[in-house]
């Protein structure tokens, strides 16, 4: 009878082998170290060409958010390039919460994971590949907790600061696939969105906020169990030196516009979040970020304003949270963009998904909306 194995001793892998019977597999999700969050996983299959597998992912009632586990199907690949989704079902009431997933094979080797994952290799040939283009600089802003180095890159020659910046939460890969897309966009020469941008603005990019998280195969908090999303009030060294490093260098630069790239569990759509409830706020300050959300409405079926998140009431807003400081601190247009593990409810693809290509995508819709904002702005 076939055995598959099943291995996660990879960068960003992480799964608990249960048990293993024939094709069929029990497995279970670790907990970010140093944390309780629990949610992405990343593993590969091997030993079951042209066999069904069934892969049996339990305890999910215990999850970060048993909310992502409905309606949702697994990412699969088998080249660790095009990832599909492959059918899956959710029980509740099966063993604490169980995702079934259920695929057939046509090679040897499959890949399983929360959403295609954005490797650390993958993600130094990003940040290699911009910083060799004309006119882009390197900042290396820190080291993380684990050694890495924590990278930006800045370009543009205008007045106008722009800060992008990602994955956070580093099982969130959506948001450094929409920083390979916005990237590609922005350094070529011959892009007419990039030139304008790189015309009015200075931009600056960290692609990845959370490189130790990120290799560790953690869903939400970096190398000792933070979430950075939390920290942004008061970061500190010892917790989170990836922010305490961002938020010195935004104080250097000042931030006039400001997009914290993410990926949302339960919510099947793309959607943005902004800054209501913030000290400071005023209609005028607000109308900045809602005509920004407009503009981008108009311009991709793949964003809708009807899903998302509640408006948080007056003088309620967590500034310990990126946007709410970003946009209190320097008063700044800032936001964050939340993009689905689902597919979207509205405009579905059957066959991937929600997926990089759509990141990507996106990515050059966002910054043609920036574009269109800061050249219909009112002086």
């Amino acid at each position: 009878m076939t055995q598959i194995a099943i291995d996660a001793a990879f960068d960003s892998g992480n799964i608990e082998v249960l048990s293993i019977d024939g094709t069929t597999a029990r497995l279970a999700v670790p907990k970010d170290h140093m944390s309780e969050f629990a949610q992405w996983y990343h593993f590969r299959v091997t030993g079951a060409q042209g066999e069904e597998v069934t892969l049996k992912i339990t305890g999910l009632n215990d999850s970060a958010y048993p909310g992502g586990w409905p309606d949702y199907d697994s990412c699969v690949s088998e080249d660790r390039e095009y990832w599909a989704r492959a059918a899956s079902s959710f029980d509740k009431s099966e063993e604490n919460g169980t995702l079934t997933i259920r695929y057939t094979p046509a090679s040897n080797t499959c890949w399983f994971a929360y959403f295609a994952p954005y490797s650390m290799e993958r993600h130094h040939d990003l940040v290699a590949e911009a910083a060799s283009c004309e006119g882009v600089d390197l900042i290396r802003l820190t080291t993380t907790l684990d050694g890495q180095p924590l990278d930006m890159l800045e370009m543009g020659e205008g007045e106008t600061k722009v800060w992008l910046y990602a994955r956070q939460h580093p099982g969130e890969t959506q948001a450094e696939w929409w920083m390979e897309g916005a990237l590609e966009c922005l350094t070529d020469p011959t892009d007419p969105v990039a030139r304008g941008l790189r015309k009015l603005c200075r931009l600056h990019i960290v692609p990845n906020c959370n490189p130790d998280g990120s290799r560790r195969g953690h869903l939400r908090t970096n190398a000792v169990g933070t979430n950075l999303n939390r920290e942004w009030a008061e970061p500190s060294a010892e917790k989170s030196p990836e922010v305490l490093a961002i938020r010195a260098r935004m104080d250097e630069t000042g931030v006039d516009y400001a997009m914290d790239v993410h990926g949302d569990e339960a919510i099947p759509a793309v959607f943005l979040a902004g800054y209501e409830g913030i000290p400071s706020w005023t209609e005028a300050h607000g109308e900045q970020y809602y005509r920004y959300q407009r503009i981008l409405d108009r311009r991709t079926p793949d964003f809708q304003t009807k899903l998302g998140y509640p408006v948080t009431p007056e003088g309620k807003a967590n500034l310990a949270i990126s946007t709410n400081q970003v946009a209190e601190r320097f008063g700044a247009c800032a936001m964050t963009l939340e993009m689905p593990y689902k597919d979207l409810a509205d405009f579905p693809e059957p066959e991937q998904g929600w997926s990089p290509e759509r990141c990507k995508l996106l990515a050059r819709d966002c910054l043609a909306a920036l574009l269109e904002w800061l050249e219909t702005a009112e002086d």
